[in-house]
């Protein structure tokens, strides 16, 4: 997480992505049966995660800790006391996060564009249309992509996949990704979100009507008013069948971010770090299984 944001994007359009994208599903699993559920964002509301995203950036979390617990212990993570507090004050308090005079305007930023935008509603927020309210967050003061698409999966529940240091660390090493050190995000974000969206799905082939079964029976059925009452109703509760399995996918697929990421993090935390810590890692025998 504390890879550099704004300095990660290359001008090389076509991309260094050699895998089919089969490789995630496999360490999903090895990830997932080593660390078991990992319940990420660790925080108490939505916005604590959204001011947790923020002061994360450049830093470990054990620093953000110190940081939050600071705000906690005075109740000040709310968005009427951050739009209250002194700005010299913002900044003691995040003082542990580091680079807290540009946290701290940040977090300022945000809560300024909360208040003008929604009113401060995060639910206001978490309806908004995906693509809008990620932009809209990009043109926010010190909000990058990462920071960004934390802030829609952890606290908005949004389906984005966030690309961090720990992500592209994995793909750099285990050859997945040619240059991920320096492949565009929004490459690395659609490598993600191509091939991970199947991972855990639910069966979604089922329909309410057998549609073969309703077909035989149309056909013979010679009134065409009769005919057309039972097309209408198969299509109306095919129709609904889709709303429903589209919702079901949608929550899915936030699920299966939030948790491939999550597990990205610990497997970064505890062996993938700078000096890697190979023996024992749960992707240690992964070259042997692709």
């Amino acid at each position: 997480m504390a890879y550099d944001e704004e300095s990660r994007e290359t001008d090389n359009e076509d991309g260094g992505i050699l895998d089919d994208g089969n490789i995630l599903k496999i360490i999903y699993n090895l990830l997932r049966n080593r660390f078991g559920q990992m319940n990420w964002w660790p925080a108490e509301s939505d916005f604590e995660v959204i001011i947790g995203a923020i002061l994360t950036q450049n830093t470990a979390w054990t620093n953000v800790e110190k940081a939050i617990y600071n705000l906690k212990s005075r109740n000040l993570l709310s968005f009427e006391a951050m739009d209250a507090i002194e700005l010299d004050l913002l900044k003691e308090y995040i003082r542990p996060s580091g680079y807290y005079n540009q946290k701290a305007l940040k977090i300022k930023e945000f809560i300024n564009f909360a208040k003008k935008e929604y009113n401060f509603s995060i639910e206001l927020m978490k309806k908004e249309n995906t693509a809008v309210m990620r932009e809209k967050l990009l043109n926010i003061y010190g909000i990058g992509e990462e920071t960004a698409d934390s802030i829609m999966l952890y606290a908005l529940k949004k389906p984005v996949f966030v690309i961090d240091a720990y992500t592209r660390r994995l793909l750099e090493r285990h050859r997945i990704i040619e240059g991920s050190l320096k492949e565009k995000y929004k490459n690395l974000q659609k490598y993600f979100a191509d091939n991970i969206d199947n991972i855990d799905k639910i069966d979604n082939t089922d329909n309410i009507y057998d549609e073969y079964n309703c077909n035989n029976k149309i056909n013979k059925i010679s009134d065409n008013k009769i005919n057309n009452i039972i097309n209408n109703k198969i299509n109306y509760e095919r129709n609904t069948n889709n709303i429903i399995n589209n919702k079901i996918n949608y929550e899915r697929n936030i699920e299966i971010y939030n948790e491939y990421h999550a597990l990205i993090v610990m497997l970064g935390k505890m062996f993938c770090k700078k000096n890697p810590m190979c023996s024992g890692c749960p992707l240690e025998e992964l070259n042997h299984l692709v």
